[in-house]
């Protein structure tokens, strides 16, 4: 869940080409699965669930615009994790994004939901999407985006290979955010 008690700075992660993907098996009771139509819902829900959102429909609203309108690759790149009665609780996204008009693999929207945390499911979660995104776009640099209130997620994304950057044409106009990111950062792990 996001601590928004701390200051808000967004960090950027990228994960090299050819580094060891984790390993991170599922715990008893809980499988993989992939989006299929209607998972928007249970989208929705885990993401305001963690504070991502102030309300399901926003969570909802952004899917559809964002997501829904590429409904194949949804089914090849939407993770989720659920229980064996088949309710989704924590998801991932091997999607991408666009930096200086080249597009890339982005690991994109991971939550779990706060009643399953301290499970090791988002380091599954994470490790299935990375996984996911070597399949479909090769072994090469993933980038995430995340912030400062998500700082436990960063402890499992640098576990997965992730490194916090600094590259220019991520932060554009945010040049100071990356030192500010790294110094609440710092605090927090003293």
């Amino acid at each position: 869940m996001l601590d928004k008690s701390l200051p808000y700075a967004g960090v950027y992660m990228r994960r090299s080409a050819h580094a060891p993907l984790p390993e991170a098996p599922l715990p008893d009771g809980f499988r993989f699965s992939f989006f299929c139509a209607g998972d928007e819902t249970s989208w929705a829900r885990i993401e305001t669930s963690v504070l991502e959102f102030d309300g399901e429909f926003a969570a909802l609203l952004y899917f559809k615009e964002h997501f829904m309108p590429y409904a194949d690759e949804l089914r090849r790149r939407c993770v989720f994790i659920e229980t064996d009665a088949g309710g989704k609780i924590a998801t991932a996204t091997a999607w991408w994004n666009f930096v200086e008009g080249v597009r890339g693999p982005w690991l994109h929207w991971v939550a779990v939901d706060p009643r399953y945390q301290g499970l090791g499911l988002g380091k599954a979660v994470v490790a299935r999407a990375m996984r996911r995104m070597r399949e479909l776009d090769g072994d090469v640099d993933f980038y995430l985006h995340t912030q400062t209130w998500s700082y436990k997620a960063i402890g499992i994304y640098m576990a997965g290979g992730f490194v916090p950057t600094d590259e220019k044409a991520l932060y554009r106009d945010r040049k100071d955010n990356y030192r500010k990111a790294m110094r609440i950062l710092g605090r927090l792990h003293r």
